[in-house]
């Protein structure tokens, strides 16, 4: 293994695992901060990128690893893919849980939600280009460069993104919001959100490997904040007492199943390819 590799993974993994707690403490320091817009919530958001970017700076690495480029020939059904793959498994996740009874969807009134969807479009979108593509982007391709399986270099880079929301979940995000998508203690909602952030991983990995691009996961990131959160957190949907840990669209157990199911057959495709390529 190169050593030089090595040394820029764990700088880059401590560095992100600290950056949440370095936005604690710039607005400890600061005053009249707006709750859910603070310069500590921006520090934690953009910390992981520009390690990234200084990191390959100093060491003069690739940068084709960050997957800048848009990469569309040839990739544009993965563009496709990426927009609609959160509201086929929402539809799907909805209707298992109107027919059970689970979910109660009589205030889901589409021609006003849409607009709110369409809406949060642009803002998720510039927001989701620090949110992940760091991770799933470079750091996965840095951790298959020392020759990592992928079920490692999905346990890590899922497992380090669950961590690095940690902060985000107990300082910059509202108790109210996180009862609304799991009405749990802290603990085990952290427990069902790294089960969450692994399975999702997946998908984001996958379609990084298959384009060489981080787009097509800013675009899947961005449709997920846009749907699902305002679907659940702004009462569009009722989920029935006790199910919520099974049926939420967020980051319920068949939810998470349905995802990781998407991004295991991305990576079937990839894999077929590429032995098709090599034969």
């Amino acid at each position: 293994m190169n050593n030089k590799s090595i040394r820029n993974i764990v700088v880059f993994i401590i560095v992100v695992i600290m950056s949440g707690w370095i936005g604690i403490l710039v607005d400890s320091l600061l005053i009249d901060q707006p709750p859910g817009d603070s310069l500590g919530m921006g520090v934690w958001l953009v910390l992981p990128m520009l390690t990234a970017i200084a990191i390959t700076l100093f060491s003069k690495g690739n940068w084709k690893d960050f997957g800048f480029l848009p990469n569309f020939k040839g990739n544009i059904k993965w563009y496709l893919i990426a927009f609609f793959i959160f509201p086929v498994v929402t539809a799907i996740v909805l209707i298992i849980g109107a027919l059970t009874g689970w979910i109660d969807l009589s205030a889901l009134d589409l021609r006003l939600f849409i607009p709110v969807v369409y809406s949060g479009f642009l803002l998720n979108f510039f927001i989701d280009i620090f949110d992940g593509p760091p991770l799933y982007g470079y750091l996965s391709s840095q951790l298959t460069k020392i020759n990592l399986n992928d079920w490692k270099v999905y346990l890590i880079v899922g497992g380090l993104w669950g961590i690095w929301h940690a902060p985000y979940l107990l300082f910059f995000l509202s108790e109210t919001d996180i009862q609304a998508v799991l009405p749990v203690s802290l603990g085990v909602f952290f427990i069902f959100f790294m089960i969450t952030i692994v399975c999702w991983g997946v998908m984001y990995i996958e379609l990084y490997r298959v384009t060489q691009s981080i787009w097509p996961g800013v675009i899947l990131h961005m449709v997920e904040d846009a749907l699902i959160n305002p679907l659940v957190i702004a009462g569009y949907i009722s989920i029935a007492a006790g199910t919520e840990i099974f049926i939420s669209p967020i980051c319920g157990i068949i939810t998470s199943i349905l995802y990781l199911l998407a991004g295991l057959g991305i990576r079937r495709y990839r894999i077929q390819g590429t032995f098709r390529t090599n034969t």
